[in-house]
């Protein structure tokens, strides 16, 4: 009977520690905001077979994306910097219409909000 119930209670801690690790988790995809998930499924589908990199794009040997995989994470890093209160103008007179100098500021901007987001999750 001991063995019984030390056992259902070892499985109940188990469970419980279980529980509150998905908790967590759930709780910092939810704190994102609408423009930081757009930003994060746009980085994502760079991945898709679509937007992979070309055998040409490949061949040119620069650690960089190309001009045509940028583009498609403009339109969502440059709503992410708007969310911060930055206007287009400036935006344009910050980066000059650079777009590589445009998603580096999202990423900071995303990698900043993602460092609060932690640090309140774990208050």
């Amino acid at each position: 009977m001991k063995k019984i119930l030390f056992t259902l209670s070892l499985v109940m801690v188990v469970l419980n520690s279980c529980t509150n690790e998905s908790a967590t988790v759930n709780t910092v995809e939810s704190m994102k905001t609408p423009e930081m998930q757009n930003f994060a499924k746009a980085m994502r589908s760079l991945g898709d077979p679509a937007n992979r990199a070309t055998e040409e794009e490949k061949k040119s040997g620069s650690a960089e994306l190309s001009d045509r995989r940028k583009r498609i994470l403009l339109p969502s890093a440059t709503e992410l910097i708007k969310s911060t209160g930055v206007t287009d103008a400036q935006i344009q007179q910050k980066t000059n219409g650079d777009i590589s100098a445009i998603l580096v500021w999202a990423i900071q901007i995303n990698q900043e909000k993602m460092a609060q987001i932690r640090n309140n999750v774990k208050l």
